[in-house]
């Protein structure tokens, strides 16, 4: 667009775009020697009509820039200090990581302050972190690129963060749910608590948790997974009825005792006593047909 204007001498205004390493692509204006900016996403793309790309840094060019005003200095750990994020500022005090932080405020910075009370909850698995690895927390707390509260909440998707070092690396998923924003990683999930300061380039949110990258907390699950199990009393009871039923199984080969069992002894004794006659009968009937045959003979 500025090489649209004729205002652009030679290629000024001309934009190199690299493909890095890890999937990273890079941005830098021709007239700016190396690249400054770095891709984050895609906002919106309609084929041969528009593409929008979000970069994390805006792309320099001394022939396409107006006079500005020098950047003012901003306090950011004073700032966290006063406002419900002492602890997270501490930590960054500290830390080679603030550096980082500070060059990236005039160029565009979102941060995403853990309350104290979700720092000191998160104090125990941060001493058991390397020097790099809690360099690394701390940056995934940041965003190359200012984001107000109204774009969080229109933008849903995946986003980089100062600790991304390539594709699919350091980053999370920001996710609305209503007027709620939620900070997704893979191991656990905060929400936007409020807002300390929002002065374009520069933002400073409040947060519930202390956001966890799998690049460290692989083996972590989120606190709704590790719930305990329900109690086994109800297994219990079902396991001694188990066992009951065996018993009755073999009580119902011996006889039983109520009406029913002298019903069922009383038909026995008929029935035998029935046998019993029966045998008399034909034991007789056999005597008689005997004895005739032996009064035949004797007559003969």
């Amino acid at each position: 667009m500025f090489q649209a204007t004729g205002s652009a001498a030679g290629t000024a205004g001309y934009v190199n775009i690299t493909n890095l390493k890890g999937g990273k692509v890079g941005f830098g204006a021709e007239d700016n020697d190396g690249l400054h900016s770095f891709y984050v996403k895609s906002v919106e793309e309609l084929p041969y009509v528009i593409s929008v790309l979000q970069i994390s840094n805006p792309l320099s060019s001394a022939d396409a820039e107006a006079p500005t005003a020098a950047p003012s200095d901003i306090d950011l750990i004073g700032i966290m200090s006063k406002q419900g994020c002492q602890s997270f500022a501490d930590l960054l005090r500290v830390s080679k990581a603030l550096p980082t932080f500070k060059e990236s405020v005039d160029g565009g910075l979102t941060v995403f302050c853990p309350t104290d009370t979700a720092v000191s909850g998160f104090s125990a698995k941060y001493k058991n972190l390397t020097d790099s690895q809690k360099v690394s927390l701390l940056l995934y707390h940041g965003v190359p690129v200012y984001q107000s509260l109204q774009m969080l909440k229109s933008n849903n998707g995946v986003m980089n963060t100062l600790a991304t070092e390539g594709h699919n690396k350091y980053d999370f998923t920001v996710q609305n749910d209503g007027e709620d924003v939620n900070l997704e990683t893979k191991v656990n999930t905060a929400n936007i608590v409020g807002t300390l300061i929002d002065q374009d380039p520069f933002v400073v949110y409040k947060i519930s948790k202390v956001l966890m990258p799998r690049e460290l907390f692989k083996g972590v699950k989120e606190e709704k997974d590790l719930a305990p199990a329900e109690s086994p009393k109800a297994a219990k009871s079902k396991t001694k009825k188990k066992k009951a039923a065996p018993a009755a199984d073999e009580d119902a080969d011996s006889p039983a005792d109520g009406p029913d069992a002298d019903a069922d002894s009383d038909d026995q004794k008929a029935a035998d006593n029935e046998n019993g006659v029966n045998g008399l009968n034909q034991g007789f009937r056999f005597i008689m047909v005997f004895f005739s045959l032996f009064i035949g003979a004797l007559v003969l």
